[in-house]
């Protein structure tokens, strides 16, 4: 069995007080070795102005946030996957939103920076985002084989976009730091996620921002855990807080056995 762990969070402009808030969330949680606990996207600031972010970035390798959750993983012996944060580029107009994982023993194991920036229009308080403004867009996609299985990492927009998934090939756990929008959220959120479940026939967990934050914004919480199958194992829809899930990873042979979708593909990608 494999624990699942989603921080629910309401982040704001300050680096201390959120991390701060992880800390306290996962001393109050009772996380067990070896678990797999996520933050959501902007987990280590959220909700001030966008060009805001290069102040705070830091080196691959170095900086409070990566010492901090390096630190949390050592203390609990549990792998933790930062959401995102910015780290430095060599534009220094621009930073990469960092989706690292750490593992028990603190180390960096992976490192997958958000591909899809979101530059679109909303009909919410917000109106119009330029993710890309300030953010460079990576560019590789990011697997990693662990103890506790082979995890995926993608983050947030990344999720209507089917062919980053192919790309993984075969994952136990599918990783979804988020900071959907509320408008966003409600129409598309939980369809998203299932399907991505259903057609890559792995487990889910994504930990999503939640309610109005320091600029206005507006997000949309539900972080969740999904089934191969597509079934909600479990949510938490409103309200920050932790979302636990303990999942059997096996529980995926029968249903691969059982239709094997994979082998099925005559459109598999060319990273595959």
């Amino acid at each position: 069995m494999v624990n699942l762990v989603a921080l629910q969070m309401t982040s704001t402009p300050d680096v201390d007080e959120n991390l701060a808030a992880v800390s306290k969330a996962m001393s109050e949680s009772d996380i067990a070795p070896n678990s797999l606990v996520v933050l959501p996207e902007c987990f280590a600031c959220f909700g001030g102005k966008d060009k805001g972010q290069l102040s705070i970035a830091e080196a691959k390798g170095q900086g409070p946030i990566q010492a901090h959750l390096s630190a949390l993983a050592i203390r609990y012996q549990c792998y933790i996957v930062s959401g995102t944060f910015p780290v430095k580029t060599a534009n220094p107009d621009q930073f990469s939103a960092a989706c690292m994982l750490f593992g028990p023993d603190g180390a960096l194991l992976a490192d997958y920076r958000k591909i899809h920036m979101f530059d679109v229009s909303v009909n919410d308080a917000t109106g119009s985002y330029k993710e890309s403004r300030f953010t460079k867009a990576g560019s590789e996609v990011v697997t990693v084989n662990t103890p506790i299985g082979n995890i995926g990492l993608a983050v947030c927009y990344d999720i209507r976009f089917p062919g980053l998934f192919t790309a993984m090939a075969d994952i136990d756990v599918l990783v979804l730091p988020a900071a959907f929008t509320q408008k966003t959220g409600e129409a598309h959120w939980h369809a998203l996620l299932k399907a991505r479940a259903i057609e890559k026939q792995c487990f889910v967990i994504a930990a999503g921002q939640v309610g109005v934050h320091a600029n206005g914004r507006e997000t949309y919480g539900h972080s969740v855990v999904l089934s191969p199958w597509g079934e909600t194992v479990a949510e938490r829809a409103a309200g920050k807080g932790v979302l636990k899930a303990s999942v059997d990873i096996a529980e995926r042979e029968t249903i691969k056995q059982n239709m094997p979708v994979a082998e099925h593909n005559r459109f598999r990608s060319h990273f595959v």
